[in-house]
């Protein structure tokens, strides 16, 4: 049981390539973005449950024995196979005062908190009153498995609390992760939170915040693959919102239309994908300079047929022509039509030659990050491994 207060942390989510036509059932590759949600969960001894979630400025706590109450609409055969009841959501609902009111962000992310302390209370015995905050790096709705994060952390935290899984944390080290059957666990009820937050994941990117590192999905299947580099790249966030099920929908009517046409393209997108596969696998056991200029060309190659399929955005192209003017390549991220795009970074790229990027893209009202792909998954860290702005957040509330 806790005897501490545990810190923990899970990456974001980026697509490297694969966008769209992983949904006609080609190869996607999905990799850990080192911006991270980080999570404290301290024992409490006042007899609630706190969650604080200093991003949305939210703080909810409830009496333990009221929560206690919820608990026979969590223990009929509960396990982490099974989906979340219509039932369940609908009585965590009225139990936490869910209005029209509320952001959506809010509401499902204490209905997802919920859920989660509930079913794995009621399956591995009940967790001690304890407080919780979790701040992120992540911005919300951009596409980069924000929601993911959160799930990974509360799951982690929960399962360690109740005894379910070990704390593998020791003195001499200041992050460690568990071992994989408890990592296969941990992501098997952080799908379920997914669940309660989006209906029906792909489980990719709970995938991506549990293992880390790079993983390829194809028609449902999802692979870690081994040994893979760590890239630096930017992150730029134009701000423009999208639907992704209308750009879904607009990709299909184009194939539908144009089959003769289209699918030559994603059999090139899929193509990509594993050349990509490849070269990354090379880079890991061989790290070259060499390898980063075939990188580049399978952004900018992969980048046109992103626009073809009807997926770009003026804010888009804006990023690539930006970053162009010094030098860099750039794609989009997700599901396009805004959103988020990526610039790869070489390991000797001038770091004036950035911030002045990163200006130049600021300017245009989007939001960069220079930050890592390939990061590790799900860890506890020593307080001493913490960045001062985490510490600085976890010491106020």
């Amino acid at each position: 049981m806790l005897a501490k207060p545990l810190t923990l942390s899970a990456p974001g989510k980026a697509i490297l390539h694969g966008e769209h036509a992983v949904v006609h059932g080609k190869a996607a590759l999905a990799v850990a973005l080192n911006l991270r949600t980080f999570l404290q969960i301290r024992p409490s001894n006042n007899g609630k449950v706190l969650i604080c979630l200093p991003n949305i400025g939210t703080s909810l706590n409830w009496e333990a024995v009221r929560l206690r109450t919820l608990l026979t609409a969590f223990s009929d055969g509960l396990d982490e196979s099974k989906c979340p009841s219509p039932e369940q959501m609908d009585a965590l609902k009225e139990f936490a005062g869910i209005t029209t009111g509320l952001s959506a962000t809010e509401s499902l992310g204490t209905v997802a908190f919920l859920y989660l302390y509930l079913s794995i209370s009621a399956k591995y015995g009940q967790i001690p009153s304890v407080e919780i905050v979790v701040w992120s790096e992540l911005p919300t709705g951009a596409g980069l498995g924000s929601s993911a994060a959160y799930s990974v952390c509360l799951a982690a935290a929960l399962l360690t609390a109740c005894g379910a899984i070990g704390c593998p944390l020791e003195e001499e080290k200041s992050i460690v992760r568990w071992p994989e059957e408890e990592l296969d666990l941990i992501n098997r009820w952080a799908f379920r939170g997914e669940q309660v937050i989006h209906g029906k994941p792909s489980g990719v990117d709970n995938s991506v915040a549990t293992w880390g590192g790079v993983l390829r999905f194809q028609s449902g299947k999802i692979t870690s693959l081994k040994r893979v580099p760590t890239l630096m790249i930017l992150l730029t966030n134009t701000k423009v919102s999208r639907s992704t099920k209308i750009l879904v929908a607009g990709v299909k009517d184009k194939i539908l239309k144009f089959p003769a046409i289209m699918n030559p393209v994603l059999a090139s997108i899929d193509a990509i994908s594993h050349e990509c596969e490849s070269v990354l696998e090379a880079m890991a056991v061989s790290p070259s300079q060499d390898y980063y200029p075939v990188l580049e060309e399978l952004f900018d190659i992969n980048q046109h047929h992103l626009n073809v399929i009807g997926v770009g955005h003026p804010s888009l192209d804006s990023v690539c022509r930006v970053t162009a003017t010094h030098g860099l390549h750039s794609k989009l991220t997700g599901a396009g039509g805004g959103g988020c795009a990526i610039t790869l970074l070489r390991p000797d790229t001038d770091p004036l030659m950035v911030e002045a990027a990163r200006q130049d893209l600021s300017a245009c009202g989007f939001e960069c990050w220079e930050t890592s792909i390939g990061a590790p998954g799900i860890c506890l860290h020593s307080l001493s491994s913490l960045k001062a702005e985490v510490l600085h957040v976890f010491n106020e509330v």
